[in-house]
């Protein structure tokens, strides 16, 4: 069983930079594809960023590229989403996930995901 608990969610202005951190209880972290969605009311779950078991591989929406950077210390069994240019439309429910993978494959659909953290709320406001 895996567990992950998200924090750092909060209010921002826009313009403003917030990282989330995703904490996982597993023995084997490094066995996981790591994944941060994000979902609004009446709206879907949405991809944001996901990377490979060793860090090398990352994929991004394209709403968030050249803005927000995912990243993973296997040591702490973490995985950080650091968000900068922070917009209004960023404002949602982000969610940590985590995908068991023999390969370095990426995937950026929720289906994919076996374990999910329970969320933290992000909002850019001014």
């Amino acid at each position: 069983q895996v567990q992950l608990v998200e924090s750092g969610g909060g209010l921002v202005q826009p313009g403003g930079s917030l990282r989330v951190s995703c904490a996982a209880s597993v023995r084997t972290f490094s066995s996981y594809v790591m994944g941060w969605f994000r979902q609004t009311p009446g709206k879907e779950r949405e991809f944001v960023a996901a990377i490979s078991r060793s860090g090398s591989s990352t994929r991004y929406t394209d709403s968030v590229k050249g803005r927000f950077t995912i990243s993973r210390d296997n040591a702490k069994k973490a995985v950080y989403l650091q968000m900068n240019s922070l917009k209004p439309e960023d404002t949602a429910v982000y969610y940590c996930a985590a995908d068991f993978r023999v390969s370095e494959v990426v995937a950026d659909t929720s289906s994919s995901y076996d374990y999910w953290g329970q969320g933290t709320q992000v909002t850019v406001s001014s």
